[in-house]
Formats: structure tokens, C-alpha cells, sequence
């Protein structure tokens, strides 16, 4: 679990936090109802924010280590660090429950950016990647919104519930 006040890329790992339905992450700067990450607010300050909760899967930073990259939880920015659940497989509208009551709606994929080379050197290369077809691969997480509130601390299971069919592949978002 990460959370941070302000607009840092890194996050500070925490044992819990606290989701807000419709916000997303208590005393993130990225909860709210409309969009938070700065480049969308200076595209457009009213569009919805489906970008509340960013989730990577641990498995990620186990890929990422032989090729030097050392990772830490809130490394990249994100909010919950999952294991045992492959989010970029996911279609979009899956819904997470998070502990006990926590409920996340998966909206899409996260863009990396540049700024991830900045956090580490040549690390956007490894988690922006193509396919055989030159499609972007995007490794950097999934993001959702918060549907229903509630704690969530480290170690806490996950239940996913996929969307009726047909299933939509993943976006960004």
C-alpha cells in the first residue's frame, strides 16, 4: 500500500490505506472526483477521474530486477501492489474486492511516461514494450475507481469478478 500528498511520482509505502468511493486513495493526491494527474488537468479539469487507484502486480518488479532495475513498493507510483493476480490481463470493468469491503471497478491501463526514467534510467523501455503485431505493451499497472469504500492493508486478499461478455480488452487511460 502507498499513498502520497502531493504530486511526486514515488509514493510512500504505508501497512494500510483507506479508499473513498468515488475519490479514490484518502490523503493521495490523485483522489477526487474529477482528474488529478496534472497532464489531464491541463487537457481538461472537468473530465471524470478514472485514475483514482493505481495497482501494479508485484511480478512486474520480479521481471524487472535481473534486468537491474531495483523497485520499491510506491516505487512507481502506485497505490496497491498485488501478487497472484494478473492485472493486465484483466478486462476492462473487472471489479476487485480489496480486504473486506473495499470494491475497485478496473477503468484501463496505465500510460507510463517519461518520468519514469527519471526514477530509474532506461526503465520506460522495459515496461513500454511491443508486441510481435509493433502494438504497445503496457506493464506499468492498471487503474481504477473506487466503488465502494474501505480499509485496505497489506497482505489483504483479492476477489475478482470479471464483467458479463463480451469482455473488452484493456486501454489506457
Amino acid at each position: 500500500m502507498s499513498r502520497d500528498a502531493e504530486h511526486r511520482f514515488s509514493k510512500r509505502a504505508v501497512p494500510e490505506i483507506v479508499l473513498l468511493a468515488g475519490l479514490g486513495v484518502e490523503g493521495d493526491a490523485h483522489a477526487g472526483v474529477t482528474v488529478q494527474h496534472r497532464s489531464r488537468v491541463a487537457a481538461d479539469p472537468t473530465q471524470p477521474n478514472l485514475r483514482q487507484v493505481h495497482l501494479i502486480q508485484s511480478e512486474l518488479f520480479d521481471e524487472l530486477a535481473p534486468q537491474g532495475f531495483d523497485v520499491e513498493p510506491g516505487g512507481l507510483g502506485e497505490n496497491v501492489l498485488t501478487r497472484g493476480v494478473d492485472l493486465l490481463a484483466l478486462p476492462t470493468g473487472a471489479v476487485l474486492r480489496l480486504g473486506a469491503d473495499a470494491i475497485v471497478e478496473i477503468t484501463g491501463l496505465r500510460n507510463p511516461c517519461g518520468q519514469i526514467n527519471r526514477y530509474r534510467s532506461g526503465l520506460l523501455k522495459a515496461v513500454l514494450t511491443t508486441d510481435d503485431l509493433g502494438a504497445a505493451v503496457r506493464k506499468a499497472g492498471v487503474m481504477g475507481i473506487v466503488l465502494t469504500g474501505g480499509t485496505v492493508r497489506t497482505g489483504d486478499p483479492i476477489e475478482v469478478t470479471l464483467p458479463a461478455l463480451p469482455h473488452r480488452p484493456l486501454e489506457r487511460v
